[in-house]
């Protein structure tokens, strides 16, 4: 078998070919995978382009493998307000209103009994009772029925179900997505949000409400078209809250859901992005321009391969040294722009752009290699929280966001089953399992993060297979030895409506990770694989400083839509603006 390379420099236009052959019947099979993995990683490698001179070592040209370029994607702006007005008086496009199962109750004549629907049916004629009988429409969550009826000044008026009650922020979220759903089918611009039982609802239930509302619309018209030849924008412009209050209280409420609806977008986009794309090098790109963004409370520090081995970063190190792409250590510096700082946070988030395995290659269909961007999640959660708070602007807090960037490849260079690392606070690690490579990384992340005089830190990962098996796709894990801490982030995830579950720190467990030559091994097992994982990390942190690790292999990704779901933002900066003064 012979394969031929071609590879480039950055600083010349030479090209260098490279032949070499290999008689598969005198290798293993294994063997041979590895070698030609080895091989064409140099094909591979057309972003970052490399030359050998030691003087343009590390040189990022912005070619990517397949010469693949995001579209350039300016998402809408939507105008959000509340007004106290008659619900038959809007004019619009889309009148739409939230109905629980009991609101679409009916007297002995077939005529609503909830105040809203009934005045509403008045003006219409009686068409919404009869229209929504024909539909068999219940208000059972996930129903809807947007109708084009005369009588109002709205041109179509939709239901949209809230099922047996409405309580929660999922609840208003998908009410939100109903809504931005509605709007893209119909090419509305205009768009009223009333509640059918409005007047059941507390001033403060109102004003989160319309927060969880305004959100749910925002993502609910997002579309990540930057890969495709084609792209549709969304026509609706305004969202009007009738019956949620007026004023400053509003407005503020309506403005944080922008905010941390974009930082959530952010996300999605971060973890969406191919791997041939998304570099470590782009990722830190994108971070350094959080900071220029926000430059009046944010900086930016991106420590190359040399500053990492000055701080002894082995552990973080080892797993980047198989690519051609080489690493980069993520640190923003949020900081109020005015008043005292009275408490220091980290948040630290995994960031491997791509993880093949390394020579444990994800081998099976249940491992997905083909989906190993996704592995960048933590870190796209971490940087889409700067986002949002960069905009926030938290007053009373200092927040450290921390990404030990770099992929986990396959190469002669690379660490090797059974190869013994030091992390940088001196432990060292059996590696016996090269494919437990995200907590080599966070374990670098953590130290550096105790080194900055944080108080709290909060670390977000897709660590383990083994926590989709415990807690399945709906719901991520948490770790934690602090229950104050625990109630906190608990606190701001019902808030976010993000779905967290508090897991054991089982510690007679660590036996499983112990080493006969290090310090400890990087894997111990699959039986209660996502608590190893955990109790490793905590190895890495100081005792003065309180941690709680999140595990969201499972929410990362929404294989339905084939797409990110930009998880952990909400709850991240929720606990952030709840730490700020």
């Amino acid at each position: 078998m012979a394969v031929t390379l071609v590879t480039s420099c950055a600083s010349s236009s030479r090209f260098h070919f490279r032949s070499f052959s290999s008689s598969p019947s005198s290798l293993s099979s294994c063997f041979v995978r590895f070698q030609l993995l080895s091989r064409l990683r140099v094909s591979f490698a057309i972003t970052p382009l490399y030359c050998s001179s030691k003087a343009t070592a590390h040189t990022i040209a912005h070619a990517t493998l397949g010469l693949t370029q995001a579209n350039s994607v300016d998402h809408p702006k939507i105008s959000f307000s509340g007004k106290e007005i008659d619900v038959t008086e809007w004019k619009g496009d889309i009148l739409a209103v939230g109905v629980t199962e009991k609101d679409m109750a009916k007297d002995a004549n077939s005529k609503f009994e909830n105040p809203i629907l009934k005045k509403l049916d008045a003006h219409l004629g009686g068409l919404l009772a009869d229209v929504s009988a024909e539909e068999d429409f219940s208000g059972k969550p996930g129903q809807s029925t947007v109708l084009r009826l005369p009588g109002l000044g709205s041109k179509r008026v939709g239901l949209i179900g809230l099922g047996k009650s409405a309580s929660t922020p999922s609840a208003f979220q998908s009410l939100g997505e109903a809504v931005a759903a509605a709007a893209k089918a119909s090419q509305a611009s205009s768009v009223a949000v009333v509640l059918a039982s409005s007047e059941s609802f507390s001033d403060e239930s109102k004003l989160s409400s319309a927060s969880d509302i305004a959100s749910g619309t925002v993502l609910g018209l997002f579309e990540d078209s930057r890969y495709k030849s084609e792209s549709k924008k969304p026509s609706l412009k305004s969202v009007v809250f009738i019956g949620f209050g007026t004023g400053p209280e509003l407005e503020n409420k309506l403005k944080y859901a922008e905010h941390v609806s974009y930082g959530v977008i952010f996300t999605k986009e971060l973890v969406n992005s191919p791997a041939n794309v998304l570099s470590p090098a782009v990722l830190a790109e994108e971070a350094s321009n959080l900071a220029s963004m926000y430059s009046n409370v944010m900086t930016a520090n991106i420590l190359k391969e040399e500053q990492c081995k000055e701080l002894k970063m082995g552990s973080y190190l080892a797993v980047a040294a198989a690519s051609a792409n080489p690493p980069h250590f993520i640190h923003l510096i949020y900081k109020p722009s005015s008043g005292p700082v009275k408490t220091k946070l980290a948040l630290v988030g995994k960031g491997l752009t791509f993880d093949s395995g390394g020579y444990n290659i994800k081998i099976g269909p249940e491992l997905i290699i083909e989906l190993m961007k996704i592995d960048v999640g933590g870190s796209a959660a971490v940087l889409g929280a700067a986002k949002a708070i960069g905009e926030i602007k938290p007053p009373g807090v200092e927040v450290h966001f921390i990404v030990a960037a770099c992929e986990n490849m396959i190469s002669g260079t690379g660490m090797r089953p059974g190869d013994v690392i030091t992390a940088s606070n001196g432990k060292t690690i059996e590696v016996n399992d090269t494919d437990s490579e995200g907590r080599l990384t966070l374990a670098d992340a953590l130290v550096y993060a105790c080194n900055q005089g944080v108080d709290k830190i909060v670390d977000i990962a897709t660590l383990t297979g083994e926590i989709i098996v415990a807690l399945g796709p709906s719901m991520a894990g948490m770790y934690t030895a602090s229950d104050e801490l625990a109630k906190e982030v608990i606190a701001a995830s019902e808030r976010s409506g993000e779905k967290l579950w508090r897991m054991p720190m089982e510690e007679s467990y660590w036996e499983m990770m112990k080493s006969g030559v290090a310090d400890m091994v990087n894997f111990g097992g699959r039986a209660g694989g996502s608590i190893t994982a955990a109790l490793f990390l905590k190895r890495f942190v100081s005792e003065n400083v309180e941690w709680l690790h999140i595990d969201m292999a499972g929410r990362v990704w929404n294989e339905k839509k084939k797409a990110a779901t930009g998880f952990g933002v909400a709850t991240l900066v929720e606990w952030v603006q709840n730490n700020s003064s």
